[in-house]
């Protein structure tokens, strides 16, 4: 005899009544994930050597600037709606200071202008941070071993201007300097570029899931020491709360989880208390977990990947920086 069947028994709750048929799933899913809510993060190089496949990272490449163009034409195809970029420069122009990033003619700016020309109508995004440029391999420069706030500030500012003088839409500062959201709103308003936006890596953590990205734009060979002193510590979440608060008072338009699948509880938790669009980043080391486990047979690529972006959905995020947005969005449009 069944629960249902005794008399008088309360009735039995099917919950597996709404998950029978494919349409009906469909119909009652709490969350979609469309090619929309992607972001595509794009490297580039200005040396023909280091316009190649990652090797820490398969399936992802390097592009001049021609193919950088090119490359963002067939996202835009796709429906992704913007792309974010990030250099890998000639070693000879890495310097203490990061001059480099200031220069109106440097490698993203030359991209920027490219891909702006080409596709008018494709976001672009550029990251404010001097890594790239910077001889030491931090975020800011360092004076006697310790990666200092205010001067690093300034020359963020100066990096955020010339990209967004080059066309770029969105400044997106990773940096975690203080007081960085504020200096680069002023500057950028004060320049009569008020329509850029600017996305803040607002809970940026000292993450060890960074490791290939660090090789993909060469600083990870430069870098002396680590980035404790201004990322954020993983046991901390009440923390991210104040970070956040202060970028949004500051002037940020939109806030930053990074990393993403390992901090999914921050990323819920900054969508609820503040409600502001929020981005998460599915960093290089989610990438090759995923895509080399994959690789090896261990999963289905296809479904780790959407179930994986599926997730960033359900916790909270309106968009997902990736590596996988092309393959993703090829596939939804299917």
């Amino acid at each position: 005899m069944t629960p249902a069947s005794i008399p008088g028994a309360f009735p039995l709750t099917r919950m597996r009544r709404n998950r029978r048929h494919g349409w009906l799933r469909r119909l009652v899913s709490e969350n979609t994930l469309s090619a929309a809510d992607l972001i595509w993060p794009m490297f580039v190089c200005d040396r023909p050597a280091d316009c190649a496949e990652i090797p820490t990272m398969p399936g992802v490449t390097r592009y001049d600037v021609a193919g950088a163009v090119a490359a963002a034409g067939r996202a835009q195809a796709l429906g992704i709606p913007a792309i974010c970029l990030f250099p890998s420069i000639d070693p000879a122009l890495k310097t203490p200071d990061a001059r480099e990033a200031a220069n109106p003619d440097n490698l993203v700016c030359r991209t920027v202008r490219a891909i702006k020309a080409a596709h008018p109508d494709l976001g672009v995004i550029c990251d404010v941070a001097l890594d790239p440029f910077n001889s030491d391999g931090h975020d800011g420069i360092v004076r006697d071993d310790y990666v200092v706030n205010d001067e690093s500030v300034e020359m963020l500012v100066r990096q955020a201007l010339v990209q967004a003088e080059a066309g770029c839409d969105i400044v997106a500062p990773s940096d975690m300097m203080d007081g960085r959201v504020r200096a680069i709103r002023q500057a950028l308003d004060a320049a009569g570029l008020i329509d850029v936006g600017i996305l803040s890596y607002a809970a940026k953590y000292a993450s060890a899931f960074y490791g290939p990205f660090r090789d993909a734009v060469g600083s990870g060979g430069m870098l002396k020491g680590d980035k404790k002193t201004y990322q954020m510590d993983p046991a901390n979440t009440d923390e991210a709360m104040r970070e956040v608060a202060i970028d949004i008072a500051e002037g940020a338009d939109m806030v930053m989880v990074k990393p993403g699948m390992p901090y999914l509880d921050v990323l819920s938790r900054v969508k609820q208390t503040f409600g502001l669009p929020t981005v998460t980043y599915q960093v290089s080391g989610e990438y090759a977990m995923l895509r080399v486990a994959s690789d090896a047979g261990c999963f289905d690529y296809r479904k780790i990947v959407l179930e994986s972006l599926m997730a960033f959905k359900r916790a909270g995020a309106d968009a997902i920086i990736t590596y996988f947005a092309c393959e993703a969005a090829a596939w939804l449009k299917e």
